[in-house]
């Protein structure tokens, strides 16, 4: 069973803030933010980030079920070295190279700006050849590498 919800309603309300206040922060309804506490529907992929970010907490506090509050480390605080390293290229170009068979089609041969960075998550957003903006979450361990593109 997915805990979510409820860790979401927690937090929000630990944070002072109403359903409807949460909702305008993320660009949703008040009925979304409701049905994601009460379980009955899981957020998208793409707002789980935002939702860390507001409530103060990691992506992986959210998505895993055996990591409790007492194990919440802020989102905005990097706790070793390799951390360390990825929260310095927020805000900037890359280019990922992945995995064997972990490759995002969507991202395929793209630059990407790394939005943000927290636990074993990565937030991207970039343009793709149709004009579109892509916004991605994407797990660290799909990562072999990364280089940083010149502006």
């Amino acid at each position: 069973m997915n805990h979510m919800g409820e860790k979401i309603a927690a937090k929000r309300k630990a944070c002072g803030l109403t359903q409807i206040e949460f909702a305008e922060k993320l660009s949703v309804t008040r009925q979304t933010v409701s049905r994601w506490e009460a379980g009955t529907v899981l957020p998208d992929i793409e707002k789980i980030s935002d939702i860390a970010s507001i409530l103060g907490v990691s992506c992986d506090y959210l998505l895993k079920d055996d990591i409790g509050m007492d194990e919440v480390t802020p989102a905005a605080a990097p706790s070793t070295r390799i951390g360390t390293l990825l929260s310095g290229i927020v805000g900037k170009k890359v280019k990922l190279n992945f995995c064997e068979g972990e490759t995002d089609i969507d991202l395929y041969d793209l630059t990407v700006t790394v939005d943000s960075f927290e636990g074993n998550w990565m937030k991207v957003s970039s343009t793709n050849k149709k004009g579109e903006t892509i916004e991605k979450l994407i797990p660290l361990a799909s990562i072999l590498s990364f280089e940083i593109v010149k502006e």
